[in-house]
């Protein structure tokens, strides 16, 4: 089988799997697999796959163990390509090939260095017949992450800003308030579910006193894992955040020279503190944060606030996406501007950044951008 529409349209199918296990998978790629087979009724799906929570088992072994004898001669649609070497589980290479799949359409090339083409290869010498490009563009988006933590060492950065008409972000004296509406708000929590690891600075943890769990409906399982950045380890062991360390996992980030009493009150009430390097000022380095979650699996890291860590990420070219809700309603003056000491224009003029879409959230917009590939 070798339609055109077919491939794309089957391959669309295996992106839209991949995406179940978004923000599930990780320090492994949410793949998505369809194996399908030729039949007197034209192409038929006889086993579809996605990588499992914990990022195994892999999506490829899924969906072969759904086909079971109808792989054999069957064309394999897959949104990264099957990996070669023996991890805590065998090559999925060897299982397509054990299952006898005659034809492999893969949308990457894995960048990691274990693999690289070397599954490809695999299976073009056993016989199977390889296709690589189909859906790379959305693939290279949903892979986004596995991408970034392979060749830059760090998660890919999704930095989330709400906005109000005059551009502001809090009240004065930086007091939180509601910026925008229910929808826009339900569309917060699927994003955080799609991510690994949500990222705030010390300050909107202690200004808000955030859980940053998903609360919507049957959803609380999906809850990312909750990042501080807080070079002094300031975080109070009553804040809702550590309070809910049992719910769902809370990291905070410290700098080297923060006190170990802090450390160890933290750490009894179920808290992983990491420590890394202070920057200029005393504040933590961003890269070096970035860097030490990429060492423990996040490969997608949204950040939700505040103005200092947004315009910081943003100065250090250090956001690849980001997703600015807008609000109709005007904070007024005093207000304080969504990044600090920047213009809003410094995001979304940002020759670094580019529209993407736009979407209407009852009385609000949601607008995208991302690094140009």
């Amino acid at each position: 089988m070798s339609n055109r529409d077919d491939d794309a349209r089957f391959m669309a199918l295996a992106l839209g799997l991949g995406r179940r296990g978004l923000g599930r998978t990780w320090p492994n790629p949410a793949v998505g697999a369809v194996v399908v087979r030729e039949s007197a009724d034209g192409a038929v799906i006889v086993g579809r796959g996605w990588t499992q929570a914990g990022g195994r088992p892999h999506a490829e072994t899924e969906a072969l163990a759904r086909a079971v004898a109808a792989a054999r001669g069957a064309t394999l649609y897959v949104t990264l390509e099957p990996c070669s070497h023996h991890g805590k589980t065998p090559p999925c290479a060897d299982a397509v090939i054990a299952a006898g799949i005659a034809r492999v359409v893969s949308a990457l090339e894995d960048p990691n260095p274990d693999v690289a083409g070397k599954g490809h290869a695999r299976l073009h010498a056993a016989g199977i017949s390889v296709e690589v490009g189909v859906g790379a563009t959305e693939a290279r988006r949903a892979h986004a992450g596995h991408i970034s933590r392979i060749r830059a060492g760090r998660p890919h950065v999704t930095l989330k800003l709400a906005v109000s008409a005059d551009g502001k972000a809090g009240l004065a004296g930086r007091q939180p308030v509601p910026i925008t509406g229910g929808p826009a708000t339900a569309r917060v929590h699927r994003l955080r579910a799609a991510n690994d690891a949500i990222v705030v600075g010390i300050g909107t943890a202690l200004a808000d006193d955030p859980r940053l769990t998903c609360r919507l409906p049957g959803m609380a399982a999906f809850s990312p894992v909750r990042v501080v950045l807080d070079s002094a380890l300031r975080l109070p062991t009553g804040a809702k955040l550590v309070e809910s360390a049992q719910e769902a996992p809370l990291w905070v980030v410290g700098g080297t020279a923060a006190p170990s009493p802090r450390e160890r009150a933290l750490r009894a009430r179920g808290v992983e503190v990491l420590r890394v390097a202070a920057g200029e000022g005393g504040r933590l380095d961003l890269a070096a944060a970035l860097r030490a979650l990429a060492a423990r699996g996040i490969t997608r890291a949204m950040v939700e606030g505040g103005p200092i860590l947004a315009a910081a990420l943003l100065a250090a070219d250090l956001v690849d996406e980001a997703v600015l809700f807008r609000s109709p309603h005007l904070l007024g003056g005093g207000a304080i501007n969504a990044l600090e000491g920047l213009p809003l224009t410094a995001l979304t003029q940002s020759p670094r950044l580019v529209a993407c879409a736009s979407e209407r959230l009852g009385l609000d917009r949601m607008e995208m951008f991302e690094r140009p590939s």
